[in-house]
């Protein structure tokens, strides 16, 4: 492994804590981290879903005269809301990156299909793997489905039982005002 990947290795590790790694990730991580790709800088802190500085000529229209010029991704920084961390996420992301997540269903999912070897930023393996820890300790936790028959039933026992805790309460009242009445007569106002 590259002494880059060592480095971004080292760096995700700190970040999102020893004890947070999941067991096998680490291992899966090291596999996956690029060897000798090179990431411009300021990808490093952002999601460009794989876009990078693009080089080539401008051509003249009379001449045909060829000048050296370059492409840069377009950047937008943006706040997505991530459904498993329940809070907002500022980062800095290109518009294909933007399409990806829109298609993929939400940076949540974006993240957790996307693989680790095209995950090519730091900050993108890092959320990566906080979420996917995340989504671990929420698959640990119960959940049901029901049919929409069961659903129906289900909101008509609700219904009923709200029902019943209205008319309780209404009764309740009636008699915290005669005891009221019964103290004001014992005390003798």
């Amino acid at each position: 492994m590259a002494f880059r990947a060592k480095e971004m290795m080292k760096k995700i590790v700190r970040k999102v804590g020893e004890d947070n790694v999941a067991p096998g990730v680490k291992e899966s991580l090291k596999k996956c981290l690029p060897d000798n790709k090179l990431v411009m800088g300021r990808a490093k802190r952002g999601l460009y879903g794989g876009r990078h500085i693009q080089f080539g000529n401008q051509i003249s229209e009379d001449g045909g005269n060829k000048t050296r010029r370059n492409w840069k991704p377009n950047v937008q920084e943006k706040r997505l809301f991530s459904y498993i961390l329940n809070r907002h996420i500022r980062v800095k992301i290109t518009t294909y990156a933007l399409r990806c997540i829109d298609k993929a269903g939400g940076i949540d999912e974006y993240l957790l299909k996307t693989p680790h070897h095209k995950m090519d930023t730091e900050m993108g393996l890092i959320w990566k793997s906080k979420i996917e820890k995340m989504y671990e300790e929420f698959g640990k936790t119960g959940c049901a489905f029901f049919s929409r028959a069961h659903e129906a039933k289900i909101e008509e026992g609700s219904k009923e039982a709200i029902k019943k805790d209205q008319s309780v309460d209404e009764e309740g009242s009636s008699h915290a005002a005669d005891d009221g009445h019964e103290l004001k007569r014992i005390v003798g106002m």
